[in-house]
């Protein structure tokens, strides 16, 4: 057994200052220490996929992260970790426990991943070993993690067995303090009936590009059309396409906005996408800032695979993003609200559009014709964290 304090300091010496993730009893001490350090930064994310890609954020702006999570939670986070932090080589550190151990009785629901989690992070091709339980331990197992990271750009793994870490007390709150008043603004517009009236993703992209200076905003479009037709229409060294990892992009948005608060964060986001991880708005509404604008292009169909409907027709978006605690949140179908978005006053909350457009894409829609870990690696060198 460990004191908590003789890891996290451990890890801080090798940059280790951001922490996301779902707990886990196991994990308790580690996530109370982190918590109580206010150098550290600690985000409680909805589910452990979302905290990957919140994480991975936060290292593609520079700042090493960690990732925890009880290893039911892996289910939650393979998509990511096979689609967004392999594909484009982002390292983060995975702190993993290991409910269903087989040298202990556990509950009934931990069982079978007791027994798979070690072969489902080799299957995920992340190298894993287990977590320190002795003070002497931490240093050779940090210098090996972060060696692998640094080397192969891709997750390493520490599996936590229980009791590894000795209590520690929570003695502050991890969530932010927000003013209880609502400062929420809704622009309710009207949705005409004819779809058909609507303007198309295109048009919609080439507004945002026109609205945002790439010299100090970064674009983050969902995966599907939406990032192929933002690449098509004008590639740029500020934008990132996602290419999997659906419903992740505002995750993503937010961790990169967190992590560099002089950076304005544009995120594109698709109604499919949004309903597939809803749970990222509360988070985005409690942690996010003024620089992080979220932009829902909402034709209510799962375009890119056949058009098949969301149930987004009668979701009002823009109402779940105000009672979530966004500063600006705006609805309608007219392009304007465009215009209206990027010159709103969010005071110190992030901003929302649920855009309404009409189904379709371009004709003969080109797909990047870089790769993704080329992608990012121009974009990072754009924000300057080469």
């Amino acid at each position: 057994m460990i004191q908590a304090e003789e890891f996290v300091e451990a890890a801080r010496n090798l940059g280790f200052g951001w922490y996301t993730g779902v707990p886990c009893s196991f994990l308790t001490p580690f996530i109370n220490y982190v918590i109580n350090d206010v150098q550290l930064r600690y985000i409680s994310a909805a589910n452990e996929g979302d905290a990957v890609a919140i994480a991975a954020g936060a290292a593609i702006a520079g700042k090493p992260a960690v990732v925890m999570m009880q290893n039911s939670g892996l289910g939650n986070a393979v998509n990511p970790l096979t689609s967004l932090t392999y594909i484009f080589r982002i390292p983060l550190l995975l702190i993993c426990t290991l409910r269903g151990d087989r040298l202990l009785q556990d509950e009934p629901q931990h069982k079978l991943m007791g027994q798979i989690t070690e072969k489902l992070l080799q299957t995920m091709t992340i190298p894993w070993e287990f977590f320190p339980t002795d003070a002497g331990e931490i240093e050779p197992v940090l210098q090996r993690a972060t060696a692998y990271m640094q080397q192969e750009r891709c997750p390493y793994a520490l599996i936590m067995r229980k009791g590894a870490i000795a209590p520690h007390a929570l003695t502050r709150s991890s969530i932010p303090e927000r003013e209880n008043s609502n400062s929420a603004h809704i622009q309710q517009s009207f949705f005409r009936d004819r779809k058909e009236q609507r303007i198309s993703r295109s048009e919609a992209l080439a507004r945002i590009v026109e609205l945002t200076d790439p010299e100090n905003t970064v674009v983050i479009a969902t995966t599907g059309y939406t990032g192929r037709e933002l690449f098509a229409s004008k590639d740029s060294a500020n934008h990132l396409y996602m290419v999997g990892s659906m419903g992740c992009a505002s995750s993503m948005g937010l961790g990169l906005s967190l992590a560099r608060p002089d950076l304005k964060v544009v995120v594109i986001d698709g109604d499919g996408a949004a309903l597939m991880r809803m749970g990222n708005f509360a988070t985005i509404g409690t942690y996010g800032g003024a620089n992080l604008t979220h932009i829902l292009l909402d034709n209510e169909v799962h375009d890119s695979t056949g058009a098949q409907a969301t149930v987004s027709a009668g979701i009002s978006f823009a109402k779940i993003a105000e009672a979530c605690g966004y500063g600006v949140t705006l609805a309608g179908d007219d392009p304007a609200l465009l215009d209206a978005l990027f010159t709103a006053d969010a005071n110190t909350r992030p901003k929302f559009a649920h855009l309404k457009i009409r189904p379709g894409t371009l004709e003969k829609l080109p797909r990047p014709n870089l790769t993704p870990e080329a992608v990012l690696q121009r974009f990072m060198k754009h924000i300057g964290n080469s």
